[in-house]
């Protein structure tokens, strides 16, 4: 289930932080993720099914960071699978499609999924961040006023307008995360540091990925 790790000391110290996309299926998850670690975009992903991850090596505020991404099915159905995998999350990328106004209203449902499953205490304080995606579709439904409302009202959560397809502001999404993430006071106690180098990177389940 958990990639394996090989200590060196040939490798600079780094602070391991786990991020989970959440969100309805088809609003552009996986290819957030695969835009962001590796600087692809395809438009015929399928669907996700259960959970699969990546990892990104990154240095944010000089701080060395291994950034572990997850990405879930946003189906209803896949619910059992995906709910195991948000505890120990440091960060939770609530995600809908701007040319979607169902995902848009059902981000709430997605936070309480999260706050619920990953046994969050406090929500409103935990580093949650939203995306917008698909900025760069016409057919626009939601507009940037009522997500920024929303994001006010749920804890002044950032919000960012991405696109998987161009790469408008994922890069800086994905590192707001990590800033929210090194900002909590008690981050000294949960962050992993380690000197490691990933030799094996495995997905759970081995499945196709959504688009």
């Amino acid at each position: 289930m958990w990639p394996d790790f090989v200590h060196t000391s040939t490798m600079s110290k780094s602070a391991l932080v786990k991020v989970i996309l959440l969100g309805d299926g088809g609003v552009g998850k996986s290819s957030l993720m695969n835009r962001y670690v590796a600087n692809k975009f395809d438009s015929h992903l399928f669907h996700t099914i259960g959970v699969e991850f990546l990892n990104k090596e990154l240095e944010v505020d000089g701080q060395q960071v291994t950034l572990q991404i997850w990405d879930t099915a946003g189906q209803e159905r896949f619910r059992s699978l995906r709910t195991p995998f948000y505890r120990g999350s440091d960060c939770c990328l609530l995600t809908f499609s701007l040319d979607d106004g169902q995902s848009f209203r059902n981000l709430a449902n997605w936070k309480k999924e999260f706050a619920y499953y990953a046994d969050v205490k406090d929500p409103d304080n935990f580093p949650f961040v939203v995306l917008g995606n698909k900025v760069d579709v016409a057919d626009r439904q939601v507009s940037a006023e009522d997500a920024q409302r929303w994001c006010r009202d749920n804890g002044g959560c950032p919000y960012f307008e991405t696109s998987a397809k161009d790469a408008t502001n994922v890069a800086s999404a994905f590192e707001e995360a990590v800033r929210r993430i090194l900002a909590l006071d008690d981050r000294a106690d949960h962050l992993i540091h380690t000197d490691m180098v990933d030799l094996k990177k495995k997905k759970e389940p081995q499945s196709p990925s959504c688009c």
